[in-house]
């Protein structure tokens, strides 16, 4: 990791208020960055999401089973990620989000982390 890289990993258990958590920490990170305000609540949101995504579809809301929330800033460029110890998915199986012929009847959580992580 090169000297400037700032890189904060979090253990979360597999419960409700973990979600809480980790938006939390992550909104901390982005403040302390200097993004602006509806900068931190776009990330905010998008890491909210994917918390969610790993309590409920990836560990399955297990208690036994742990979510990685990790934050990196390599050379003025942030990445947040969120790993869970579900099986997975691909990513090309996901619909696009963005998609013309997408109705909003059929607009899913995954649709809305996406348009958020790519809009």
């Amino acid at each position: 990791m090169a000297p400037d890289t700032k890189h904060l990993e979090v253990t979360l258990d597999t419960h409700v208020e973990s979600v809480n958590l980790a938006e939390e920490m992550c909104l901390r990170v982005a403040e302390a960055a200097g993004f602006a305000e509806d900068e931190c609540y776009r990330i905010g949101m998008s890491v909210r999401e994917g918390v969610i995504n790993a309590f409920h579809y990836g560990n399955q809301e297990s208690p036994t089973r742990r979510y990685i929330w990790e934050s990196t800033s390599p050379a003025r460029r942030w990445s947040f990620n969120v790993l869970d110890e579900g099986k997975g998915f691909r990513l090309a199986d996901v619909p696009d989000p963005l998609a013309e012929e997408k109705s909003v009847e059929h607009v899913g959580a995954r649709d809305i982390f996406d348009a958020l992580l790519h809009g």
